[in-house]
């Protein structure tokens, strides 16, 4: 069964590789880690152009013309990435490398190791996220049968510069040596911006869901964050008690009619600051919607969760708020609700809801348990 499996795997790692959506490529927006790929591999394959025309002259007393050629092409194609697309300076890079690995070969022979080179082209044109899965086949397909060709084709041709086993040493050295700096670098390039591009998205995903989960003007957990914490404590801890407190500002309304929205905003960011400072760890609390605020508090029965609201209560009474030159007082009313082990989440809300109605019909600033 096992080697199915493994087909079926294969199969569908092919399917969504053919199935990639690729972006429009554009003049302007060749990434930066392709463009240093790319300058990268031109300066090393100049290098590696030049040192193998200097051997062939010190130890073959050859000059290479079509060598030398290649060296020209090289050197102005990488004078004018800048003025190319994605896809031109891929399909010119690819023909160079594929008529210097020919050349080299049919010049030198396969023993020499210019058919090498054919392994870093394929990484730069899988890597290509503007060329289409599709082409990037075609690539694929082109460059093995140019391999396979190029192998059958020296099997009955003798290279036209016939190079003693030291040399032949040498110039297969020097070639193994620039194909693996060469993939070497594209590795570090590839794999670094794989890297940074994978921290940013988990650092952009983590910042979409703290605002997801935030309130804006309190940076408080919004409802549904709240409430979402309560609902996993409530899973992961069944046989555990907890409270649940609904706080309301009293009158504030008036607050705002008197000193305008602004200072309602302000007196909310405020109040929220008073209640993570008063927290320590022992309690969270969201923003439940305008006025109201759910404050959850796991693992603590409701004597121990009504004395700490009665300390915010006192707290936030005797809290002096400074708006535009202007002091004021604020006060909140809370109902607390203890689990039963039988009611379900919402029920114990509302519960804490009535309380709370119950405290405001009674008079303000006081804490129902």
């Amino acid at each position: 069964m096992a080697p199915p499996m493994k087909s079926n795997l294969t199969f569908q790692i092919f399917r969504d590789f053919m199935n990639t959506k690729v972006p429009q490529a554009g003049r302007a927006k060749m990434p930066n880690y392709y463009r240093r790929v790319l300058v990268a591999s031109n300066f090393l394959l100049a290098l590696l152009f030049l040192a193998i025309l200097l051997m062939s002259v010190v130890f073959n007393h050859h000059v290479d013309w079509i060598g030398i050629a290649l060296l020209v092409g090289i050197i102005l194609k990488s004078t004018m990435i800048d003025e190319m697309n994605m896809h031109i300076n891929l399909l010119v890079h690819a023909v160079i490398v594929l008529l210097w690995s020919g050349w080299y070969v049919h010049a030198y022979g396969w023993n020499s190791g210019g058919q090498h080179f054919l392994t870093p082209l394929l990484m730069l044109i899988f890597f290509s996220v503007y060329v289409r899965p599709g082409i990037k086949v075609l690539y694929f397909c082109v460059v093995l049968a140019f391999r396979i060709l190029l192998f059958n084709y020296t099997l009955s041709h003798e290279p036209v510069v016939q190079m003693e086993m030291n040399t032949l040493v040498i110039f297969q050295t020097v070639n193994t040596l620039f194909m693996f700096i060469i993939t070497a670098v594209n590795c570090i390039v590839f794999s670094t911006s794989i890297q940074e591009t994978e921290r940013q998205l988990l650092i952009d995903n983590q910042e979409l869901q703290h605002e997801a989960e935030t309130d804006a003007l309190t940076q408080l957990p919004n409802r549904r964050s709240i409430f979402d914490e309560m609902t996993r404590y409530m899973k992961e801890n069944p046989e555990s008690q907890f409270c649940i407190a609904i706080a309301d500002i009293d009158f504030f309304k008036k607050v705002n009619d008197t000193y305008g929205h602004n200072c309602g905003d302000y007196t909310l960011r405020e109040l929220a600051a008073c209640f993570r400072e008063n927290a320590g760890g022992r309690y969270s609390c969201g923003r439940w919607g305008g006025e109201e605020f759910c404050f959850f508090f796991p693992g603590m029965n409701i004597d121990d969760a009504g004395m700490i609201m009665r300390d915010v209560n006192i707290k936030v009474s005797y809290r002096e708020f400074e708006f535009e030159g202007t002091s004021f007082r604020i006060t909140i009313t809370a109902g607390v609700e203890e689990y039963d082990f039988r009611s379900e989440l919402v029920e114990i809300i509302e519960q804490a809801d009535r309380k709370l109605y119950v405290g405001k019909t009674s008079g303000r600033n006081c804490v129902i348990v």
